[in-house]
């Protein structure tokens, strides 16, 4: 499946997990919370994705005192432990807490990073009066038609900026495979797969809601309100038209033609 981190099994609640699906989707945002006398900063992760069937789905939600590992690998395995299964792809950033929790949790899965927060790291390199004219430049990989020109361009995009600017180049060489994972998957899919778009709304949604509490009394109080706002949108996602059409999926799941090696030259 294609993951977001969240999740539902019977709707969105804390630490629900999801079925076999095509890419799930992950990102945090941030509340303030009571805690001992005390108000601290605790971390709502989310996971979404798309289903076996191509609909969109909250696959879970959990709050914690922060984004590292540990975390991410506790509320991954909860996803898992209830019925998470068939991923193929997931999408997130770079954080590296949550890539190795995704590597030891959702093994044989794809990793895509979001080609939108790329871009932004990308710019941290770079003059800010440079920023338009870098992340045009990093674009017109998007734009090409198949995976060839795509890496192509990649590269040529990076050999640009070599001299100019050496650390932009070395991110480029060294994120090429990640932010180009869609490229292995039907064409029309990539514009649902490239970047994190998906969960970013959705947790600005979340952001807006909290933002009325200000601070929450404790860390039930955050789950019952971003429960409600995953339910809404969950269930909405169940009557919407599919995010992934019938034959789009078809192409998914067809058997990828091998090509045989070429046989030695005789001697």
């Amino acid at each position: 499946m294609v993951t977001r981190t969240s999740g539902s099994e019977g709707g969105p609640g804390k630490r629900a997990g999801g079925n076999a699906g095509t890419a799930p989707r992950l990102r945090p945002t941030f509340v303030k919370v009571h805690e001992d006398d005390r108000v601290v900063s605790q971390a709502i992760v989310i996971a979404i994705g798309v289903s076996a069937t191509g609909e969109r789905e909250v696959l879970g939600l959990d709050v914690g005192p922060s984004e590292d590992g540990a975390f991410w690998l506790q509320f991954l395995r909860g996803l898992v432990s209830r019925g998470l299964s068939g991923v193929q792809l997931v999408i997130s950033d770079a954080h590296e807490g949550l890539k190795g929790a995704i590597a030891a949790v959702v093994q044989g899965a794809g990793w895509q990073r979001c080609r939108v927060h790329f871009v932004r790291n990308a710019l941290a390199l770079v003059p800010k009066a440079a920023s338009q004219m870098v992340a045009a430049t990093i674009r017109t990989v998007f734009a090409q038609p198949d995976p060839a020109n795509a890496h192509e361009q990649w590269r040529r995009v990076a050999d640009t900026f070599r001299d100019r600017y050496p650390r932009l180049a070395a991110l480029l060489d060294d994120a090429e495979t990640d932010v180009l994972a869609y490229l292995s998957f039907p064409v029309d899919h990539w514009r649902q797969i490239w970047s994190n778009n998906p969960l970013e709304r959705l947790n600005k949604e979340v952001k807006r809601r909290s933002d009325v509490v200000g601070i929450f009394p404790n860390t039930a109080a955050v789950v019952r309100l971003v429960g409600s706002v995953l339910r809404e949108q969950h269930d909405e996602w169940q009557v919407s038209r599919r995010y992934f059409s019938a034959e789009s999926l078809a192409k998914l799941f067809e058997p990828k033609e091998v090509m045989p090696l070429p046989l030695p030259m005789a001697s």
